[in-house]
């Protein structure tokens, strides 16, 4: 896939135009940017003000007001660790410091070889399986270091044969 700026314009562009929603708003668009480009890189911002009418300035203030929006490409894997309430309380903050030492990682963020993003989450939504991850959007839970450690492992690996 091509992503120079004509390419993430066009398919801004389409994701945008073609959403499910009945009403579409600025929100809406920036999700369907961002599902379809996996970032919002500024093509998309200008996509979303042209098709929504509203200014690079409204469509920056709230594309930027929500952390779950990124303005860079994301690795080739989104792992993400909750560590909301109960999560916390059954253990995803060793398992995180774990998994920050096997990605040499100081906080979330991308490996250096852009294979993996690792990012923390308020609430993954599965409180009964805390601690709770999320491997490219597939939940599981509850996960151990060793375990986490042995997801990641696949993901690297599944990465070398691409």
């Amino acid at each position: 896939m091509t992503t120079g700026p004509d390419s993430l314009r066009e398919q801004a562009r389409e994701a945008v135009a073609n959403q499910p929603y009945t009403t579409v708003t600025i929100l809406s668009s920036l999700l369907a940017a961002q599902d379809a480009l996996r970032y919002l890189p500024p093509e998309a911002l200008d996509v979303v003000a042209t098709h929504t009418g509203a200014s690079i300035n409204e469509v920056w203030g709230i594309a930027s007001f929500y952390p779950n929006f990124r303005f860079t490409p994301p690795g080739d894997h989104v792992v993400e660790v909750c560590w909301g309430p109960t999560c916390h309380l059954m253990g995803s903050q060793p398992l995180l410091q774990g998994l920050l030492a096997n990605l040499g990682l100081a906080t979330e963020g991308e490996t250096e070889d852009k294979a993996v993003t690792l990012k923390l989450n308020t609430c993954l939504g599965a409180c009964p399986h805390a601690p709770v991850m999320s491997f490219d959007h597939h939940l599981a839970g509850p996960m151990d270091l060793e375990t986490a450690e042995e997801r990641l492992s696949q993901l690297r690996g599944d990465q070398a044969h691409n």
